[in-house]
């Protein structure tokens, strides 16, 4: 696959809900550097973290809203809205920076607002 065809399905698999599948787009010694999990090295330190994944939400879509590839590189603006078990809702809007690699995302930054997330996904008393 070709760059934008991975992050357009990265973005695919995660609205699907398919985690596993999601983490097989990104190369083995991936490098992520997450909004709020912060820096996560490797596919299966991933795989392992994103298995609580649907725990926190009971539902969750990260709608992609522009696309800007050039080479290996790409850039994405997208919009999260989800729901916790709770029903706390979450609305933030998110850029993701992408470099893949013989169709594997080999590194991801993301950037958006914490507070939506802090608040809803705070423990209750």
């Amino acid at each position: 696959m070709d760059t934008k065809a991975v992050v357009t399905r990265y973005y695919e698999l995660a609205n699907a809900g398919r985690w596993d599948d999601w983490c097989d787009l990104f190369a083995v010694d991936q490098v992520m550097d997450e909004q709020l999990a912060g820096h996560v090295e490797g596919r299966e330190t991933l795989r392992t973290m994103m298995a609580g994944f649907p725990g926190m939400y009971a539902s969750f879509r990260n709608q992609l809203k522009e696309l800007i590839v050039e080479n290996e590189r790409a850039a994405v603006v997208s919009h999260i809205s989800a729901v916790t078990p709770g029903g706390a809702r979450i609305e933030a809007d998110v850029m993701n920076y992408f470099r893949v690699a013989d169709g594997a995302i080999t590194y991801m930054a993301n950037f958006h607002d914490t507070l939506p997330f802090r608040t809803a996904l705070q423990p209750t008393a």
